[in-house]
């Protein structure tokens, strides 16, 4: 199967992520546009930002390789024109970008299991370019734990949260009272003298063909580290190990509880729709569409009305 047949096909990473296809609710909805660029593969998805629930069908190509910018960027732009032929993408809807590395201002400022080239370029204006429409990136993992914490597995919690990504390599967002601590990057602590993604991330478990008990007692390891530094009050786990959660979960031992993303693997795409919207509702009112501005306006007003009601 050639890359774009994979690509259509592709509704998830298992049931999971096509059942949130199917499960939006019927009605008007405020959508916005998530991409998910990891080491892997690169994923993108209409989010109905209300819920977190996919819009469209969920789109994935490989990732290019080496993964440049300019590679990147093409993928991206034959991804987006796929979702866009199940469902029509409104004009000037809030488009996110999440990616292995430090992100600060759409700047990269680190490239972690990407091609080093992306270091120093904006990726707001790369991504953009490609696929004609304001982008707005940020770390990978910080935007899977907002998608989690704003209407997932953390939406109720209060306190330390700690989001884990654990696939190609360990991404971490870190909350505090709902609040983001951007870019923590705790993947690569060291445990025992190594840069703890090297010998614990989901990658690293199949080439050191390491049993899930096994590659469990060791990520107890660096679970007690972060602890240790952080005192969570709950951890969230995500990315492609979260797809197979029964194999280990009985082996996984902490001081916080430990949970499953709500959205599993999709967790990147939500958040960055989410952190996109954000933004577009901090621009200029001219740079967005008047239908747009008065549905987020909308929208924001909703959101603190139920705030107000739970307080």
């Amino acid at each position: 199967m050639d890359q774009a047949a994979q690509a259509q096909a592709a509704d998830g990473d298992g049931a999971h992520a096509s059942d949130h296809a199917r499960a939006t609710p019927a009605g008007p909805r405020l959508l916005g546009l998530g991409i998910d660029f990891g080491g892997t593969g690169i994923k993108a998805a209409l989010i109905d930002l209300g819920t977190g629930e996919l819009a469209s069908k969920r789109v994935r190509m490989n990732t290019p390789r080496p993964s440049t910018p300019e590679a990147v960027a093409q993928t991206v732009a034959k991804i987006i024109t796929i979702v866009g032929r199940d469902l029509r993408i409104p004009d000037n809807i809030p488009v996110g970008l999440g990616l292995p590395g430090v992100v600060k201002h759409g700047q990269v400022m680190t490239a972690a299991n990407i091609d080093k080239a992306w270091v120093g370029l904006n990726a707001d204006e790369v991504i953009g370019a490609a696929i004609e429409r304001r982008v707005f990136a940020m770390n990978d993992a910080d935007a899977a734990g907002l998608a989690e914490v704003r209407l997932g597995a953390g939406r109720d919690s209060t306190g330390t949260v700690l989001m884990l990504t654990v696939g190609t390599g360990i991404g971490s967002g870190l909350f505090v009272d709902g609040r983001l601590v951007p870019n923590t990057e705790l993947g690569h602590i060291e445990v025992n003298g190594r840069d703890a993604e090297t010998r614990m991330s989901g990658a690293a478990r199949e080439r050191r063909r390491l049993r899930w008990k096994t590659w469990a007692t060791e990520f107890n390891e660096y679970l007690a580290h972060l602890e240790a530094y952080l005192w969570p009050d709950l951890i969230i786990l995500g990315g492609g190990v979260s797809k197979v959660v029964d194999k280990y979960r009985e082996s996984l031992k902490s001081r916080a509880p430990i949970v499953v993303a709500h959205f599993r693997n999709t967790s990147g795409i939500v958040g960055a729709a989410l952190n996109a919207a954000d933004h577009v509702g901090d621009l200029p009112a001219e740079t967005v569409t008047e239908q747009f501005a008065a549905d987020l306006a909308h929208a924001q007003a909703a959101e603190a009305a139920q705030a107000l009601t739970t307080t």
